[in-house]
C-alpha cells in the first residue's frame, strides 16, 4: 500500500506518524498548540527531528462544542506559517486540516502542501470534492456526523461500524468517480461517537481494511482516554500509546499524535513484533 506526495510514491509496509500542530489557543490539548510563528517553527522542528513522517497543520479547533470558522479568518492564521514552511520545509510532507476548499486550493497551489485532511469529508464545504479532484493530492476522508459544535448529539446508529462502512463506501465511489483515488481514511475517533462507540470502533477497525486504503487513526490524548483514566489530557500519553498498539495491530497505517518520539517508537516495535510471527 502506498500514497503519491511530491510525485512520489511513499510506502505504508510501515506505519506512518504524522505530528499534529494546532494553530490555536482553544485545542482540547494544550501541548498541541502554536500561536505564534516562533512556536509553530519549534514545534516543526522537533517533529521532525523526532521523526515524523508527516506533520498536520490546522488553524481551527474541532474539539466537541467548537465553532466552523471563516476562511478569511482561518487564512489569517496560517498564511504566514504556510510561508514559513515553502521557504524552509518545502521539502518535507506536510498535510493541511481543513474544511474549506478555497483554503486548501490556496494552501496546495501556493505553498505547495502535500495532503488535505478534511474531517467534515466534504460536507461542510460543497466544493471539496472537485477542488481535490482538481489539486491531485491525497485526500484524508473523516467519519463525523454534523459538525463539530452538534456532532456529540448524533451518536444513535444502527448499526456503527456498519454505518461507517456505508458513510466510506459512499464518499470513496463519488471521489473515484471524480478521478480521485489517492484517498485515506480516517474513522473519527471521538467524533459524533460516545466513549463506548469509541472502543467499540477500535475493536474492529481492521474490517475497514475491506477498501483496500489506507487508514488513519486519531487516537492521541482523546476523552476515551482520559476520561476512561479518571486522569486529564496532559496526562494521557501511557494511554495514548497503549492504544497506538491496538490501532496498529488492528492495521492502521498512520497514526496521528501528539507526541512523536513516543509513536514512533511504538511503531519500531511493532514492526519487530511483526518481523517474528
Amino acid at each position: 500500500m502506498k500514497i503519491t506526495v511530491k510525485a512520489k510514491f511513499i510506502s505504508l509496509e510501515s506505519p506512518l506518524v504524522m505530528g499534529i500542530i494546532n494553530l490555536t489557543d482553544d485545542s482540547f490539548y494544550s501541548g498541541s498548540r502554536a500561536t505564534d510563528l516562533k512556536s509553530a517553527e519549534d514545534k516543526i522542528v522537533n517533529m521532525l527531528d523526532e521523526g515524523a513522517d508527516i506533520i498536520d497543520i490546522g488553524a481551527m479547533s474541532s474539539r466537541s462544542g467548537s465553532k466552523i470558522i471563516s476562511p478569511d479568518e482561518e487564512w489569517k492564521r496560517l498564511e504566514p506559517i504556510l510561508q514559513m514552511i515553502k521557504t524552509k520545509y518545502n521539502d518535507k510532507i506536510f498535510s493541511l486540516d481543513t474544511v474549506h476548499s478555497e483554503i486548501a486550493k490556496k494552501a496546495v497551489c501556493d505553498f505547495g502542501i502535500d495532503i488535505i485532511n478534511d474531517i467534515s469529508s466534504g460536507t461542510i464545504d460543497d466544493r471539496m470534492f472537485n477542488t481535490v479532484s482538481e489539486l491531485k493530492v491525497p485526500y484524508i476522508i473523516m467519519h463525523m456526523r454534523g459538525k463539530p459544535e452538534n456532532m456529540q448529539n448524533l451518536t444513535k446508529y444502527n448499526s456503527l461500524i456498519n454505518d461507517i462502512i456505508y458513510f466510506f463506501s459512499e464518499k470513496v465511489r463519488k471521489l473515484n468517480a471524480m478521478g480521485v483515488n489517492d484517498i485515506i481514511i480516517d474513522p473519527g475517533f471521538g467524533f459524533s461517537k460516545t466513549i463506548e462507540q469509541n472502543y467499540n470502533l477500535l475493536n474492529n477497525l481492521d474490517k475497514l481494511s475491506i477498501f483496500e486504503l489506507p487508514i488513519l487513526v486519531g487516537l492521541s490524548r482523546k476523552t476515551m482516554i482520559w476520561k476512561t483514566l479518571g486522569i486529564s489530557p496532559e496526562l494521557s500519553l501511557n494511554g495514548t500509546t497503549a492504544l497506538n498498539m491496538i490501532a496498529l495491530n488492528k492495521f492502521a497505517n498512520i497514526i496521528r499524535v501528539h507526541d512523536v518520539k513516543e509513536a514512533k517508537e511504538v511503531v519500531n516495535i511493532y514492526n519487530s513484533l511483526k518481523l517474528n510471527l
